[in-house]
């Protein structure tokens, strides 16, 4: 089953460069990437749009449970359709 990233969002500023260039990196077999931005940037929305670009499973890491709690709710938000877990 395909990705199906659910939102009402589109991407804004610098998302849709930062999707584009994340997405060709780890198609061109770089394994390891990483996303900044302050809280509240769209981080998880960007994301998000990758791994529906790339329609591959990913393991998301967080360093704390909080967070973790967090980003399997917007997560599973964003893709209420596949499986999060």
């Amino acid at each position: 089953m395909p990705f199906q990233l659910e939102s009402n969002y589109k991407p804004r500023g610098d998302q849709a460069q930062a999707i584009d260039k994340l997405t060709k990196s780890l198609q061109a077999g770089n394994r390891h990437q990483t996303l900044l931005g302050v809280t509240g940037s769209g981080k998880t929305f960007t994301m998000a749009n990758v791994i529906r670009e790339l329609e591959r499973p990913t393991l998301v890491v967080s360093h704390n449970k909080t967070l973790a709690a967090q980003l399997y709710s917007e997560v599973r938000q964003l893709f209420a359709s596949n499986a999060v877990e």
